[in-house]
């Protein structure tokens, strides 16, 4: 089946949307991801994303942005307005993990919450220490995570390695460690409507 649908999404979540959709049985999408490393410059994501549009713009029945804002304040949404394009409703991906009422509720519980995924659980060298130069300077440490109090894994799978691996960077933070397991079903509920074929979608 040709893909009918384009999805332009951040690597981050590349595992977990290639998982809805091949659960989900929908053929008609194809994703194209961006570099996750876009975090660490968040001001070129509306870039990025603008540059896939254009050079995809035609190909495709549709376009979707699976991206929440993800630090773009508010740019990402004036990119995609420009071709009529939505995206995942949110903040960040925390968000549409853990649903936005539980996530607030955590925020509430404990403001000082550094989160984890399962992608940055697997990649925490490469994008934590290695990202904010910890590896160099590891004075750094406590300028970056001083106001905070506990790390809080939002997990999408039941991994006990990653689990482990959670603990770990928690401990090396010097942090305490919470664990909360979400599975893939808030994202793909809010995946469906967009996302599903024509008519398969009921309220």
């Amino acid at each position: 089946m040709t893909a009918s649908v384009l999805v332009i999404a951040c690597g981050a979540i590349a595992t977990e949307l290639v998982r809805i959709r091949d659960l989900n049985h929908w053929d008609h999408i194809e994703f194209q991801c961006l570099s996750p490393e876009l975090h660490n410059r968040p001001d070129r994501i509306p870039v990025e994303v603008k540059a896939k549009i254009e050079s995809q713009s035609g190909h495709f029945e549709k376009i979707f942005v699976a991206y929440a804002d993800c630090g773009t304040g508010g740019m990402l949404d004036k990119v995609i307005e420009e071709y009529g394009i939505e995206r995942i409703p949110g903040a960040h991906c925390y968000e549409f993990y853990a649903t936005s009422g539980d996530f607030y509720a955590l925020a509430e519980e404990e403001a000082g919450s550094f989160y984890l995924t399962d992608f940055l659980v697997r990649h925490f060298e490469r994008l934590v220490i290695n990202g904010l130069g910890l590896d160099r300077r590891p004075q750094l440490m406590p300028v970056y995570f001083s106001n905070y109090q506990r790390v809080v894994y939002l997990a999408q799978s039941e991994s006990e390695k990653l689990q482990a691996m959670a603990k770990q960077q928690a401990a090396f933070l010097g942090l305490d460690y919470v664990y909360r397991y979400y599975g893939d079903k808030p994202l793909s509920l809010l995946l469906e409507p967009q996302l599903a074929p024509e008519g398969s979608w009921q309220n």
